[in-house]
């Protein structure tokens, strides 16, 4: 039967061997609540093992990668790019003070090659591992004629759990409150199809170095960072009032997205006076692109993946306090009166 299977354009026993050579990547993950190993047909997580909760509220959360996989494809380097998958759920779910408990990843390929699955496991065990979290399943399904036999999509599923008191809604954010910015790792895993739009119409080398020292690649494929141990630490701590992932939609549809009704944001983006510099990859794609300030921060993140909300006389403390946990923080804007996101400073650029 396999050998009909393999004429067919599935290989069992590929999918065996890659499946025996994760296994050493996914027992990084255990941690206390996974019952039972990977082979079962489903994952199992005991709930009591999270910690004493008055009312827990489970927090979920699922994402993919997307074409950001694509230059994994043309460099041939596929072991962080799980952990972009972890990252873009568990970044999600944090944001209202859950700690992440568990992931499941899902991989559709034309072909499985063990070597590129278990390179792609290990960046999703490695991200478990940022986050505290452990993997505890997953699916590996080769699909012929259906993709091609070197390209892959891979997506995920997070559980977190959060004291239903000490949710972070954002219903007490109110008018000058401050906005605090964690620096982002680069592009993350947004805009990549204006991306590789902008490196076809120039032609650019994803080989070449044109800033710093690593070559533009290398620089796109820099993994999403995880957030989630300074963000549950500064919850367990000192309780911010809201948080954004600043991930699809940049800083004009995610900032405004846990603002309370009547309210609105201003973010100082003036190149004189902003609290951060944006990494050189920013204005790598602006320039190549020729896009305008204001679609470069609807798009990217521009350095900041990460925005905090907090009364004003909290500031201080609570940047000393991200900084303490290794994140370079700031103060990037106000809360004001009003509705949406201005950008002080865009009209002047």
């Amino acid at each position: 039967m396999s050998d009909n299977y393999k004429k067919a354009g599935v290989d069992i026993h590929a999918g065996y061997e890659a499946v025996q050579r994760i296994k050493k990547h996914v027992a990084r993950t255990k941690i206390p609540g996974v019952v039972g190993g990977l082979g079962g047909f489903g994952g199992l997580f005991e709930l009591a093992a999270a910690g004493k909760y008055d009312e827990p509220v489970l927090v979920s959360g699922t994402d993919g990668v997307g074409t950001k996989l694509m230059l994994a494809f043309k460099l041939g380097k596929h072991d962080t790019i799980g952990i972009d998958a972890v990252a873009m759920c568990v970044n999600d779910i944090i944001t209202v003070g859950a700690k992440p408990l568990f992931f499941l990843d899902y991989i559709a390929c034309g072909k499985v090659v063990p070597d590129i699955m278990e390179d792609i496991i290990a960046g999703v065990s490695e991200g478990c591992v940022q986050s505290g979290c452990a993997l505890i399943g997953g699916e590996m399904a080769e699909h012929p004629d259906m993709m091609p036999e070197n390209e892959y999509d891979i997506a995920g599923f997070c559980v977190g759990i959060v004291e239903k008191s000490k949710m972070i809604t954002g219903e007490n954010i109110k008018a000058g409150d401050v906005l605090i910015g964690i620096a982002s790792t680069g592009v993350h895993s947004n805009g990549f199809s204006l991306i590789r739009k902008i490196i076809s119409e120039k032609n650019l080398n994803l080989n070449e170095i044109y800033f710093g020292e690593k070559n533009l690649g290398e620089v796109l494929l820099t993994p999403t960072k995880i957030y989630a141990k300074s963000i549950i630490n500064l919850c367990e701590n000192l309780q911010p009032k809201g948080m954004a992932n600043i991930t699809g939609g940049g800083f004009i549809e995610n900032i405004p997205r846990i603002l309370p009704a009547g309210l609105g944001a201003e973010v100082d983006i003036f190149h004189d006076t902003r609290a951060w510099e944006p990494p050189a990859i920013f204005h790598f794609i602006q320039h190549h692109g020729n896009i305008p300030e204001e679609e470069m921060y609807n798009l990217y993140n521009m350095g900041i993946g990460m925005v905090i909300v907090t009364a004003k006389e909290d500031a201080k403390k609570t940047i000393e306090f991200l900084r303490s946990n290794g994140e370079e923080a700031a103060v990037i804007g106000n809360v004001i009166e009003g509705e949406g996101l201005t950008l002080l400073g865009e009209r002047l650029l």
